[in-house]
């Protein structure tokens, strides 16, 4: 699967190319734009309860779409709810904590959940966030321009502006 980000960092659109039978799950609503050959699926993806884990502590969609090219490549344009920046970002077998509402789309082989954060969570505006892990391209989007900074050492963000982070990172309230 091939991706371009287009109109950064104002107004990304995500643009897939999937090969025949290649899928890709996305956030419901985030569809703009499909070839009439892309079959759409929507479900509680994980089931009905990781649904409303998702729906109610983490801020993402009940519902999940999967679209799948039919015999042909398709193309599929996805964009967030918000206007800002789209990044791609490749895992394998790893994780990344996201903000709530940050989760796009990605390939099948990465799973969603929540994860409480305690008090430590007000560093991202609540209690929970979602955790994203498995192999393959996870795509996030954040309000405005998304910066990655490199933490070697001590580095200070006021609570709200991080978008995407590693579980390994150590931070504390001040």
């Amino acid at each position: 699967m091939e991706h371009t980000i287009q109109f950064q960092p104002s107004y990304s659109v995500l643009e897939l190319h999937l090969e025949p039978d290649e899928e890709v799950v996305a956030e419901a609503g985030a569809m703009v734009w499909m070839s009439d050959n892309l079959e759409l699926t929507t479900s509680a993806r994980g089931g009905a309860l990781a649904g409303l884990k998702r729906a109610v502590l983490t801020g993402e969609s009940f519902f999940q779409n999967t679209f799948k090219a039919q015999g042909a490549p398709g193309l599929l344009g996805l964009a967030p709810g918000q206007p800002g920046d789209i990044v791609a970002h490749d895992l394998n077998d790893d994780e990344l904590l996201l903000e709530k509402g940050a989760y796009l789309a990605s390939t099948p082989g990465i799973f969603t959940d929540s994860d409480f954060q305690g008090l430590r969570g007000l560093f991202n505006e609540g209690l929970f966030v979602l955790r994203v892990s498995g192999t393959g391209t996870l795509y996030f989007n954040g309000y405005g321009d998304i910066e990655e900074v490199e933490v070697d050492g001590s580095y200070i963000v006021d609570n709200g502006h991080a978008v995407a982070w590693e579980p390994t990172l150590e931070y504390e309230l001040t």
